[in-house]
């Protein structure tokens, strides 16, 4: 696919858009995420960040769920999380006030590539206890 093509794809994505996939791939189980297959030419994947701390709680390959976009930058790859609470981690509403606390604003907002992280960033998001209270 070439970056104009992603491009295209990109810019008539919203977060928080929900498609219909399959489970295609969970190459290390606890490990990586899974990949799962929404029916566009580019592929989609659940980070193990948002998914349940046992790996056996995860969606197995072939099981078809409900994906809300999470993220899409620059490379070629729509991040997804689970709408089905039982495939997300515990304590996902916390893990969101930390690490994305106006992801609600977001919701229904265009999926722009907003390049890559200033440092300060990703310290901020590499924090146990998330980012600073005063971060924006």
């Amino acid at each position: 696919m070439t970056d104009a093509e992603w491009a295209r794809i990109r810019s008539g994505l919203r977060f928080g858009q929900v498609f219909e996939g399959t489970v295609v791939q969970v190459p290390q189980p606890g490990a990586i995420g899974i990949f799962v297959d929404i029916g566009l030419s580019v592929g989609g994947f659940v980070d193990v960040l948002l998914l349940p701390e046992q790996s056996d709680d995860w969606p197995a390959e072939g099981t078809v769920a409900d994906f809300e976009i999470w993220w899409a930058d620059s490379r070629q790859q729509i991040r997804l999380k689970p709408s089905d609470s039982r495939y997300l981690r515990s304590d996902f509403t916390d893990f969101v006030g930390r690490v994305r606390p106006y992801w609600s604003s977001e919701v229904g907002q265009p999926v722009r590539d907003p390049g890559p992280l200033a440092l300060d960033e990703m310290r901020s998001l590499l924090r146990s206890d998330g980012p600073p209270a005063s971060s924006p």
